[in-house]
C-alpha cells in the first residue's frame, strides 16, 4: 500500500495559519513515492511550490510547501489534492529559506506572504523558474539595400541599426522601433525573427579585470579597505561613515575587487531607483564582470532573469533597491547597503521588513562580511558602531581638493520674502550665478501651494477622506491631495461664503520655480520632484542636462538630496526646514540633521568652494546650531544622549499595532482587547514591568482615504520579549470577532507614526 503524503502549505493570505493538503502519488518524486521512504522535514519537497484548491469552486492558489507531518488534526478523507507540483528541487537555497521562517517570527508576518513577496513577481505566478528565450532580428542578407525604405521612417531607423548587429526585440524598443514596423520589414523580406536562449557567463571568476586605472586612494580609505579585506569569509557588519565626498564608492570598488577574485558573487544596495542608472555605471566601467540590475522599475521578466543569474552565479555582482536583498545566490561573499540610513529600506505596507536588518541578519547566517555606508548613519548603526558591535570605519576628508561648505543661517524674523527666498540668498545666488556656477535650492513640498484659502472668511480647502488639506497645483489647475491620492477641480467660490476671493497659502516647488523664472530669466531652472518625473528617463535625461551645464538652477524635493555629483554646484539653500524643529514624531531632528548633511553634500564637491545656507525663523535653536557649527557628527552623538535619557530607541525596542476602520470606535476597541490580551500574557509571564503597552490612541492624521486610524504601541528594553510576546497574543488576537470589523496589522520597529 502507498503511503499518503500530507503536505502542510503556507499560502499569501494574512492569517497566521497554513493548511494541510494530500500529494496524488503520481506528483510524488520518486524517492518519496516507497512505503519504506520515511518522511522528514529534510525532505526536498520543502520549499516548492504548489498549485492548490483554496475555498469553494475552481479558486486556486499558489503556496509553498513547509513540512510533511505524520498525521493531520482534520479526517485524511476530507483533505484536498495538490493540483500541481511547480518545482522540484525547492526553489530557494536552505539558507535564504531559514532566513524567510527567522523574519516570519520577528516580523510577525504569515510565511506564506513572505515567501511570495521574497519571489520574483512571475514565480508568484506559476512560472518556471527557467530563462525566457528572446526574440532577436536580423537582416536577410549582409548587404542589403535599404535606400528603399527611407520614406518609411521607422522602418529605415530599424534597418538601419540591424545592419550593425542582430538586436533583440528589446533593445529596438528601447530604440523607439516598434513591432508593427518589424512585422512590415518582415513581409518585405527584408528581416528575418528568431529566438535564442539569454547568454549567461559561469566563467567570469576567472577573468577579473579592472578596466581602468585606480584613483589614488587616501590614507583613511586604504585603512578602511584593508580592514574589510582581511576579513573576507567570516562574518562582520562595517559601518563606514564618511562625510559627502569622501570616496566611499571607491572603497566599495577596492573591497569588490577582493570579492570578485576570489569568485564570490556580490549584493550592492541602494535607496532609491534614481540612483542605480549613475551607480551601475560606474561599476561596469571599473569591472569586466556581469553586472545585473534589481528594481522596480524592471518588467516581470527582467527581474526574474536577474533573479536567476544571481542565483545560478552568473551575475557577479546584483544592484538593487530594497527587495533585492531576497535575490538567492549560488556563492555570496559581500552585502554593502549604501546610504544606510535611508528610510526607504523599510518597507511599510504588507510585509513590513526592513531590508538593513534583513541584509545584516543575512551576512550573519551567510557568515560573509557586511558592509553599511552613510555619511549620515542611522542612530541603532551609530550606537551599534559606539558599542562596539559593528566595526566602526571612518572617511572625514572629501576625496581629491575639495574643500567642506561653508554653513550659514539666515534669520527669515520680519525680513520680506519672494516665494520663500530671503533678500540675502537672493543676492548669494547672483553671486555665485554670475561665476557661471550653478545653485541647488532645496524645499520638500510639492505642488504650488500646500493651502487653498478664502480670503474672506478663512475656509481652507480640505480633502474630504483625509485630516489633511489639498494641495494646489497650478499648472495642471486641479486640487491633489498627497495622502490618498484624490484630486479635486479647484472650486470657482468658497463653500462657507460663497466669495471668489481664493489664494494659496504657503509655498511649494511650482510656485518656487515660477518666482526663479522671474528673478533669473538670464539663467535656466529645472524643478525635480515626483511631478515632472513620472515619465519614464526623465529623471536621468534632466541629470544630463544638469552635468551638460544646461540648467545653472536647480530646484527639487528630497530626490536632489541624494548621492549626486553635480561639480559646478557651488551654493546650496534649504528654504523652509522649521517644521522638523517641532515634530511630535521623536526621529524628526534625526532625518533633519541627516537631510541638512546630505543636501549640503552636494556643495562644492569639486575644486570649487561650496557654500550651504540655511534660512529659518528659529536661528538659535540648538538642533540647527549644533548642525551648523559642528556637523552631522558631534550632533548625533548629543542627540543618542537625549534619546538614552528617554529609553527611546537604539535605547528600547518598538512595536506598533496599527487598526483602521471607515468606524472610529470599532478600530479603538479592537486595539483596546488587544492591550487586555498583551497586559493578561505580561502578567502570565511576570514581565509586566518590562513591557511598556500605551495607548490605544489616534494616529497623528486620524482619517485617511477614509478610514480612521489607531495605534497602540509596545516598548520595551529587550527584543525578545516583544517578539516572544506578540508570538503567544497572534492567535487570540486572530479569534477576536472585532479583528473582522478592522484592517489591522504589526509593525516591528516603527520608523512612521503618522
Amino acid at each position: 500500500m502507498t503511503k499518503l503524503i500530507i503536505c502542510r502549505v503556507a499560502l499569501a493570505i494574512p492569517l497566521h495559519r497554513q493548511f494541510d493538503y494530500l500529494l496524488p502519488t503520481h506528483l510524488a518524486p520518486t524517492s518519496l513515492s516507497s512505503e519504506n521512504n520515511e518522511l522528514n522535514n529534510q525532505s526536498p519537497l520543502i520549499g516548492c511550490r504548489v498549485l492548490v484548491p483554496f475555498g469553494g469552486g475552481p479558486r486556486k492558489q499558489i503556496g509553498v510547501i513547509t513540512a510533511l507531518p505524520k498525521d493531520s488534526d482534520f479526517d485524511i478523507n476530507k483533505l484536498k489534492a495538490i493540483s500541481q507540483l511547480l518545482d522540484n528541487p525547492p526553489l530557494l537555497s536552505p539558507n535564504l529559506y531559514h532566513l524567510l521562517n527567522w523574519a516570519t517570527f520577528y516580523y510577525q508576518h504569515p510565511f506564506g506572504d513572505v515567501f511570495q513577496q521574497a519571489i520574483p513577481t512571475l514565480l508568484r505566478k506559476g512560472k518556471a523558474a527557467a530563462f525566457k528565450a528572446q526574440e532577436y532580428w536580423t537582416l536577410t542578407q549582409d548587404e542589403l539595400d535599404i535606400t528603399q525604405l527611407t520614406r518609411a521612417k521607422k522602418q529605415y531607423q530599424a534597418a538601419t541599426l540591424l545592419q550593425r548587429s542582430p538586436l533583440s526585440y528589446e533593445q529596438l524598443k528601447a530604440q523607439g522601433v516598434s513591432r508593427a514596423s518589424l512585422n512590415s520589414l518582415q513581409e518585405k523580406q527584408l528581416v528575418n525573427r528568431y529566438e535564442k536562449m539569454p547568454e549567461t557567463n559561469l566563467t567570469w571568476a576567472n577573468k577579473v579585470q579592472e578596466l581602468q586605472e585606480k584613483p589614488h586612494l587616501s590614507t583613511e580609505q586604504a585603512i578602511a579597505i584593508t580592514t574589510v579585506t582581511q576579513q573576507l569569509n567570516k562574518f562582520k557588519c562595517y559601518l563606514l561613515e564618511g562625510i559627502t565626498g569622501s570616496g566611499k564608492t571607491e572603497v566599495y570598488l577596492n573591497i569588490l575587487k577582493a570579492v570578485l577574485e576570489q569568485g564570490q558573487q556580490a549584493l550592492i544596495i541602494v535607496p532609491e531607483i534614481g540612483l542605480t542608472p549613475q551607480t551601475i555605471k560606474r561599476f561596469k566601467a571599473r569591472f569586466n564582470v556581469p553586472i545585473y540590475l534589481k528594481h522596480s522599475a524592471l518588467n516581470e521578466q527582467q527581474q526574474l532573469e536577474t533573479w536567476l543569474h544571481a542565483k545560478q552565479g552568473s551575475a557577479a555582482i546584483v544592484i538593487g533597491t530594497r527587495s533585492a536583498i531576497f535575490s538567492d545566490f549560488k556563492n555570496l561573499g559581500l552585502i554593502i547597503l549604501d546610504e544606510e540610513h535611508d528610510a526607504s529600506f523599510k518597507q511599510q505596507e504588507s510585509f513590513r521588513y526592513h531590508a538593513r536588518d534583513f541584509a545584516i541578519k543575512r551576512a550573519s547566517q551567510e557568515n560573509i562580511p557586511i558592509l553599511l555606508g552613510s555619511a549620515t548613519p542611522s542612530f541603532e548603526s551609530l550606537n551599534n558602531a559606539l558599542t562596539g558591535r559593528y566595526h566602526h570605519l571612518f572617511l572625514t576628508h572629501r576625496a581629491g581638493n575639495a574643500k567642506p561648505p561653508k554653513n550659514d543661517l539666515v534669520n527669515l524674523t520680519g525680513l520680506p520674502l519672494k516665494s520663500g527666498l530671503s533678500p540675502q540668498l537672493i543676492d548669494l545666488m547672483k553671486q555665485h550665478l554670475a561665476k557661471n556656477n550653478q545653485v541647488i535650492l532645496f524645499l520638500n513640498r510639492r505642488g504650488y501651494a500646500p493651502v487653498l484659502m478664502c480670503h474672506e472668511c478663512g475656509w481652507l480647502v480640505k480633502c474630504q477622506r483625509c485630516d489633511a488639506f489639498y494641495t494646489y497645483h497650478k499648472s495642471a489647475n486641479y486640487l491633489h491631495c498627497h495622502h490618498c491620492m484624490a484630486t479635486h477641480p479647484v472650486p470657482e467660490q468658497c463653500n462657507d461664503c460663497g466669495s471668489t476671493n481664493l489664494h494659496s497659502t504657503g509655498i511649494g516647488t511650482e510656485q518656487l520655480e515660477e518666482t526663479l523664472n522671474q528673478l533669473f530669466p538670464d539663467h535656466a531652472t529645472i524643478r525635480i520632484d515626483r511631478d515632472n518625473t513620472r515619465k519614464k528617463d526623465s529623471f536621468n535625461e534632466y541629470l544630463s542636462d544638469i552635468n551638460s551645464g544646461k540648467y545653472k538652477i536647480l530646484l527639487g524635493t528630497q530626490m536632489l538630496a541624494k548621492g549626486h555629483h553635480f561639480p559646478d554646484v557651488t551654493l546650496v539653500a534649504l528654504i523652509d526646514v522649521d517644521g522638523a524643529l517641532f515634530s511630535n514624531d521623536f526621529r524628526a531632528s534625526e532625518r533633519l540633521g541627516q537631510l541638512f548633511t546630505q543636501v549640503a553634500g552636494r556643495a562644492g564637491r569639486a575644486e570649487k568652494k561650496g557654500q550651504v545656507v540655511l534660512q529659518t525663523f528659529h536661528p538659535e535653536h540648538n538642533l540647527l546650531q549644533e548642525l551648523v557649527n559642528n556637523g552631522y557628527g558631534d550632533f548625533s552623538r548629543s542627540a543618542l544622549q537625549e534619546r538614552r535619557m528617554a529609553q527611546l530607541p537604539p535605547f528600547s525596542y518598538q512595536a506598533l499595532i496599527r487598526a483602521e476602520s471607515l468606524n472610529a470606535t470599532q478600530a479603538e476597541n479592537f486595539l483596546t482587547l488587544c492591550k487586555q490580551t498583551l497586559n493578561q500574557i505580561a502578567e502570565n509571564n511576570k514581565i509586566s514591568d518590562r513591557l511598556l503597552i500605551l495607548g490605544p490612541i489616534a494616529a497623528s492624521m486620524e482619517r485617511r482615504a477614509g478610514k480612521y486610524r489607531f495605534q497602540l504601541l509596545i516598548q520595551s528594553e529587550q527584543r525578545v520579549l516583544i517578539s516572544k510576546t506578540l508570538n503567544i497574543a497572534l492567535a487570540h488576537f486572530e479569534k477576536l470577532p472585532e479583528g473582522r470589523k478592522v484592517r489591522w496589522s504589526i509593525d516591528i520597529d516603527p520608523i512612521d507614526f503618522i
